[in-house]
């Protein structure tokens, strides 16, 4: 620790600290801004702030000296992020590279990281779904996993707070395993993702497909022009940073609202050793930073620790801090710290073309990306030979194309003018896998990184239950797409690595006993109730909708809980 004086300690003291300031982050800032806590974020990556620090929003195909490709010594020495379909040209700068911040591979796995303001929140796919009482309540039903100590009634009231404020768009589908919410106007479905959802709703009784619902301001309501953010543009380059912030960042939205308040210090550069415990006070009383670039060792105290450093990261956070009290990491007296780990399964695609509609075609761009087909497997009972279920992503085009095999001007003027073929359709998983003990990260014993923190060890594979589901995804989705009149149907089963989806959860799990989990209902640590964790190190189960939404619910939820219990004098 660095020599401090009292003068010092005071400089660097806080009402409330949160590590990490992506969707989870940004979100336990905001509330807590605005409920008058002075609030320091620590973010270990480089300052981004919305609007001039996204260098390629507005640049032209032609203005990339590579024409937005990854050149390939790039590649060879980023083979992990590579693999990631964000990973362009046009937003490299938005990704950890691998040689930078190395991890141990005890089984393959790719772990996609944004370090930065704002983390992986420049870099999500905006898909946005509600969980329900399906999901809250799988593990009570089939006995695996600990049961959530929530249920859907729980997050409700906060699933509202935070759609109003970050602005989601979609249809109100009435569907009680996707429960619907304080919604802008929805972006509609072509033509052919239409004719496919009268296909299925009316020959599969209980299936559905919706438009996908998103963070995209369809239709801004006034809370969010206080933002200052404006009606998505449709551009489909959210990847780059959006300077209209038509779609919800913490950059665009949280980050800069808790500044308005004035409670708000953000720090980049913080790489977070590990959370303080005193132990004659039984709490935790600041966190330590190593500068990122300076290499300097810098302590920060506050009454409220927010971990939300992202999920993998935040589970090597917490098992670093190490006591007297906690020798295991900081509240792992059940020791299902770092363990129980689960992520969401893409593996598998399908494809296929339809003759029909062609006097149709796609007029403009889709930032929800198409329909949504909600899980349907094993809602109201038990009816396959695998646990849980699967969603899946459903879309159409129209595809075009020139004939090249000419020359001169018969060439140049098919080329100029290419010819519209089939619709092209196209479908992909997501599965959810199941929280086992076998499935885990630890630190490693003998190596670290350039701060001289542990590196994370990564033990996390499929098992027969991801086998036999992504066969049934396979099976049925090619089942409806014959009955819908697709041909040239092409299955495609990735050999993908787990990682390459980035919805990695768990470690952290909530439960309803200490004994068998790290947290309570609130996202408090069991043993260290001034500690609350609310990003996917705290999931107990996975579900099938994707994850960011209830990690913002969470957040705000939680803050509440917190700051009540601080002005109580309970913490």
């Amino acid at each position: 620790m660095a020599n401090l004086n009292i003068d010092s300690s005071k400089v660097r003291s806080y009402d409330a600290i949160v590590i990490g300031s992506g969707i989870a982050g940004g979100w336990s800032a905001k509330e807590l801004c605005e409920k008058g806590l002075k609030t320091l974020v620590l973010e270990r990556g480089r300052d981004v702030q919305h609007v001039k620090d996204y260098p390629t929003t507005n640049m032209y195909p032609w203005q990339f000296e590579h024409r937005n490709e990854i050149p390939f010594d790039v590649k060879q020495e980023n083979p992990v992020v590579s693999r990631c379909y964000a990973f362009r040209e046009d937003a490299q700068h938005f990704f950890v590279k691998d040689t930078e911040h190395p991890y141990v591979q005890e089984k393959p796995f790719d772990w996609i990281r944004g370090y930065q303001v704002g983390g992986k929140s420049l870099l999500w796919a905006r898909q946005t779904q509600r969980w329900s009482d399906f999901d809250f309540d799988g593990p009570a039903r089939d006995g695996f996993a600990v049961d959530w100590p929530i249920r859907y009634g729980d997050l409700k009231p906060w699933y509202d707070h935070v759609e109003r404020f970050a602005g989601i768009s979609g249809n109100k589908d009435g569907l009680p395993e996707l429960p619907d919410g304080e919604f802008l106007p929805g972006f509609p479905l072509n033509i052919v993702e239409k004719y496919f959802k009268e296909q299925v709703e009316t020959k599969y009784p209980g299936r559905k497909v919706i438009s996908a619902r998103c963070a995209h301001l369809s239709k801004p309501n006034q809370i969010h022009i206080d933002q200052g953010r404006v009606q998505c543009q449709n551009r489909l380059l959210c990847q780059r940073g959006c300077p209209f912030g038509g779609y919800f960042s913490s950059n665009a939205s949280t980050l800069p609202w808790a500044a308005k308040t004035g409670n708000l210090t953000v720090r980049p550069d913080s790489v977070v050793h590990s959370i303080l415990y005193d132990d004659e006070k039984g709490k935790a009383i600041g966190v330590k930073v190593i500068d990122r670039n300076t290499k300097e060792e810098i302590d920060f105290y506050g009454k409220l620790i927010f971990v939300n450093a992202a999920a993998l990261n935040s589970n090597l956070i917490l098992l670093n801090s190490k006591s007297k009290r906690f020798p295991n990491g900081l509240g792992n007296d059940s020791e299902t710290l770092g363990k129980y780990v689960a992520f969401h399964n893409y593996s598998a695609r399908i494809s296929a073309e339809y003759e029909g509609l062609l006097d149709y075609k796609v007029d403009g761009k889709n930032p929800a990306g198409g329909g949504y087909i909600p899980r349907f497997r094993n809602l109201h009972k038990q009816e396959t030979d695998f646990l849980r279920g699967y969603a899946a992503g459903f879309g159409a085009y129209r595809s075009s194309g020139s004939d090249q095999s000419g020359m001169g001007e018969d060439l140049k003027n098919s080329l100029l003018n290419p010819k519209l073929g089939n619709w092209g359709v196209g479908s992909h998983m997501m599965g959810e896998t199941i929280p086992k003990e076998s499935n885990y990260v630890a630190l490693d014993e003998t190596m670290k990184d350039d701060w001289g923190i542990p590196q994370l060890k990564i033990s996390v594979d499929y098992d027969d239950n991801d086998a036999k589901m992504k066969k049934d995804y396979l099976d049925t989705m090619e089942e409806m797409f014959t009955a819908a009149g697709f041909i040239n149907i092409k299955r495609n089963e990735s050999s993908q690595a787990p990682g390459l989806d980035i919805h990695e959860m768990g470690g952290v799990r909530m439960g309803l006993d200490p004994k068998t989990s790290m947290l309570n209902k609130w996202n408090q640590v069991h043993s260290c109730p001034n500690v609350f964790v609310t990003d996917g190190s705290c999931m107990t189960s996975t579900s099938t909708q994707n994850p960011s939404l209830t990690y913002m619910a969470f957040s705000a939820r939680a803050v509440d809980y917190a700051v009540n219990e601080l002005k109580k004098g309970n913490i």
